[in-house]
C-alpha cells in the first residue's frame, strides 16, 4: 500500500500490531525528503531491535532522505539512542516526552494507544491531510527547538553531570534560589545589579553578607552597580569587612546578572525598579547551569567590566591631570611671585642708591631669589623627567664611583642647609657606612648615574626632613649595607637606608606611595618617589618603603648592584 499526492486526503485508524508495522513501513518508503519522528524513550528500543524497522531506516537513509529525531535520552536507552544515531542523522533530546508520532512530506502517523515495553502500538492514526500534516509539523519543529543535542545529554549522563535551564515566574522561589546560589559560591562571584536600590535589596536577602563570606574564605568578588547615596551604606560596610572586594560603579539596566564559580548563573528581570524587597522588583528570572549560557553571561559581564574599568581609569587619569595641573601652578606660582617682587625692589634700590649701605639686607633678599629660583627649576627637572619616563626615553650616564662618597657628600650638604635654616636645628642627619673595616668605610663601588643616584638620595632625605619637622622633631639615619640577594650564589647589593623618626606614611597613600601625584604634604607634586623608583629600577635595583614597627617613622631603601673586584679591574 502506498499514498502519493495523488491520493485521496483522508484520516483513519489502523488495529493489530502486524498493521501498524506495515504502516510504518510504507510510510519511510513513501518519504522523498526527510521525516521527522517525536518519540517517547521507549522507541528507540524498538526502532534498534525490529529488524525490518531497522533496514527501513537505514535504507532511507541511504536514499538521501533526512531523518531527526527528538526522544527523551535516559541512562536505560542510551546505547540505543547511539546506535538510532548511526543508523538515523540527528537525534535530540527533550525531558518528559510523552506520546509518538512521525511526519514525511506529506504523511502523518502516530501510535493511539498506550503500549508495553518492547512492543509495537497496536493502534495507529494515519493521516495524509494536509492541514494535519501541517499541524503536526508545527508541534514537531517546536519541540526540535526546544531540545538539546544528543551527544551532550549522553556526555552528562556518562559524566553524572545534568544540565538545566529553568524560567522561574514564581518569585519567591527565585529568591531562594539567588541565595541558594550565593551561599555555594567557592572561587568567584561576578554580580551585575540593574541600579543602586538593587544593592540594598539584595542585602536584605542577606547576599552581601554571604558575599562577605565568602570573599574571607578565598573568592574573588567583583561588582558592578550603579552607585549613589541609595547604597553607601552597604558600599563601606563591604569595604570595612572586606576592602579587597571589587565594586565598579555602572549604568542602569533592565536585568541583573548573578555568575558563581563558572558554572551557574541566575539572570532576574527589573520590572519594579524601586521596589523595598527583591522578590516584588523582578519580574521573571532564569536560572541555569549550562556550559553555553554561563559562557555567554560571563562574557557580558566581563566586557561591561573592562568597559567600567577603562571609564573609570579615564576619570582617575583626568582628575589626576587636573589636579596636577592646578597643583604645578601653584608650585611656579609660588617661587615666581618672589622672584619676581624682589627683583623689582632690588632693581628700584640699585637705581636710587648706588652705594647702597645696606648690603645685608639685600644679600638676604637675593639668597630668597635663589631659593625660590632653585624650587621653580627643581619642578622643571621633575615635570620633564617624567616626561621621560613615560615616553622611555629617560637615559643613564653611567661611571664608576663609590657609593659611599657621594652619599657622604650629599648627606653633608643637607646639614648645611639645614644648619643655615630657621628652626632646622631640630632634625639630625646621621650617617654611617654599616660596611666597614677598622673602623674605617670599605669602598662600595657602583656603575651607576652618579646624578641621579644623588637625585634618588636627595629626594629621600628630603622627604624624610619635610616630615620629620611635620611630626616634630627628629633624627634622620642614612646608612649603606651590602646584601647578597638570590641566596649564596646571588649578586651582591648596596642598599641604601633612609630612617626618620617622624610622622610616619599615611595608610591612605601607602599602597600607591610610588605612582604619581601621591603626596599628604602642602608642599611639592608628589613625583619624587615615582621619579626615584623608575631611575632605581631602570639601575637594576629596587626600591620600596614601611612605617618602623617600634617607634615612629618611616624607612625607606633602595639597592643597586654593587661591582665585585674583578668587574672593576675591567
Amino acid at each position: 500500500m502506498s499514498y502519493s499526492d495523488s491520493s485521496p486526503q483522508r484520516t483513519e485508524v489502523m488495529h493489530g500490531g502486524d498493521k501498524v508495522i506495515e504502516q510504518v513501513l510504507h510510510f519511510v518508503s513513501n518519504a522523498r525528503k526527510k521525516i521527522d519522528a517525536c518519540v517517547d524513550h521507549t522507541r528507540p528500543l524498538l526502532a534498534t531491535q525490529i529488524e525490518p524497522l531497522k533496514n527501513s531506516l537505514v535504507y532511507a537513509k541511504e536514499r538521501g532522505i533526512c531523518l531527526s529525531y527528538v526522544t527523551e535520552i535516559t541512562n536505560d536507552n542510551v546505547s540505543c539512542c547511539k546506535e538510532l544515531t548511526k543508523m538515523t542523522g540527528e537525534i535530540r533530546h527533550l525531558d518528559g516526552i510523552k506520546g509518538n508520532f512521525y511526519i514525511s512530506d506529506t504523511e502523518y502517523i502516530a501510535p493511539a494507544t498506550f503500549h508495553e515495553r518492547g512492543k509495537p502500538a497496536s493502534q495507529m492514526i494515519y493521516s495524509n491531510v494536509k492541514e494535519i500534516v501541517n499541524h503536526q509539523q508545527y508541534v514537531f519543529d517546536t519541540l526540535w527547538n526546544k531540545a538539546i543535542p544528543a551527544e551532550q545529554k549522553i556526555k552528562e549522563l556518562e559524566e553524572g553531570v545534568s544540565e538545566f535551564f529553568e524560567v522561574l515566574t514564581y518569585r519567591e522561589k527565585a529568591s531562594q534560589v539567588l541565595i541558594d546560589l550565593i551561599k555555594s559560591v567557592k572561587k568567584e562571584a561576578l554580580l551585575f545589579l540593574p541600579n543602586d536600590k538593587a544593592m540594598v535589596r539584595v542585602d536584605r536577602l542577606g547576599v552581601i553578607d554571604h558575599i562577605i563570606d565568602a570573599y574571607q574564605n578565598g573568592a574573588t568578588i567583583k561588582i558592578i552597580c550603579p552607585l549613589s547615596e541609595e547604597n553607601s551604606k552597604v558600599v563601606k560596610r563591604m569595604s570595612e569587612r572586606a576592602p579587597h572586594i571589587a565594586i565598579l560603579n555602572g549604568n542602569k539596566s533592565l536585568y541583573g546578572m548573578y555568575i558563581i564559580d563558572g558554572q551557574r548563573c541566575f539572570r532576574a528581570e527589573l520590572k519594579h525598579p524601586k521596589a523595598e524587597n527583591f522578590p516584588d522588583a523582578i519580574g521573571f528570572s532564569v536560572y541555569s547551569n549550562r556550559r553555553n549560557t554561563v559562557d555567554f553571561f560571563k562574557s557580558v559581564f566581563e566586557l561591561l567590566w573592562n568597559e567600567r574599568q577603562l571609564n573609570e581609569e579615564l576619570i582617575k587619569a583626568d582628575k589626576m591631570q587636573k589636579e596636577f595641573i592646578n597643583v604645578a601652578a601653584h608650585e611656579l606660582r609660588t617661587p615666581i611671585v618672589p622672584i619676581l617682587g624682589l627683583s623689582e625692589i632690588l632693581r628700584s634700590r640699585t637705581i636710587k642708591d648706588t652705594y647702597s649701605s645696606r648690603k645685608k639686607q639685600d644679600l638676604e633678599m637675593l639668597d630668597i631669589v635663589i631659593r625660590n629660583a632653585g624650587r621653580l627649576s627643581r619642578l622643571t627637572e621633575d615635570i620633564l623627567d617624567v616626561t621621560k619616563i613615560e615616553s622611555q626615553s629617560l637615559r643613564l650616564k653611567k661611571e664608576l664611583f663609590d657609593l659611599n662618597d657621594v652619599i657622604f657628600i650629599t648627606v653633608e650638604e643637607f646639614k648645611r642647609q639645614i644648619d643655615t635654616t630657621p628652626g632646622g636645628g631640630e632634625v639630625k642627619l646621621l650617617f654611617e657606612s654599616v660596611d666597614t673595616i677598622n673602623n674605617n668605610k670599605k669602598a662600595v663601588f657602583v656603575e651607576a648615574d652618579k646624578y641621579r643616584v644623588i637625585q634618588v638620595v636627595s629626594n629621600l632625605i628630603s622627604n624624610a626632613i619635610k616630615f620629620s619637622k611635620e611630626g616634630g622633631s627628629e633624627t634622620i639615619n642614612v646608612s649603606i649595607d651590602r646584601e647578597k640577594l638570590g641566596g649564596s650564589g646571588g649578586e651582591d647589593y648596596a642598599i641604601v637606608i633612609v630612617r626618620d623618626t617622624g610622622k610616619g606614611i599615611d595608610p591612605e597613600i601607602f599602597p600607591k606611595l610610588f605612582t604619581k601625584f601621591v603626596t599628604k604634604s602642602y608642599q611639592g607634586t608628589g613625583l619624587g618617589l615615582f621619579i626615584s623608583k623608575s631611575i632605581i629600577e631602570a639601575h637594576g635595583g629596587k626600591i620600596w618603603a614601611e612605617n618602623n614597627i617600634q617607634g615612629k617613622g618611616a624607612t625607606f631603601y633602595f639597592t643597586l648592584p654593587i661591582l665585585d673586584s674583578e668587574e672593576q679591574q675591567r
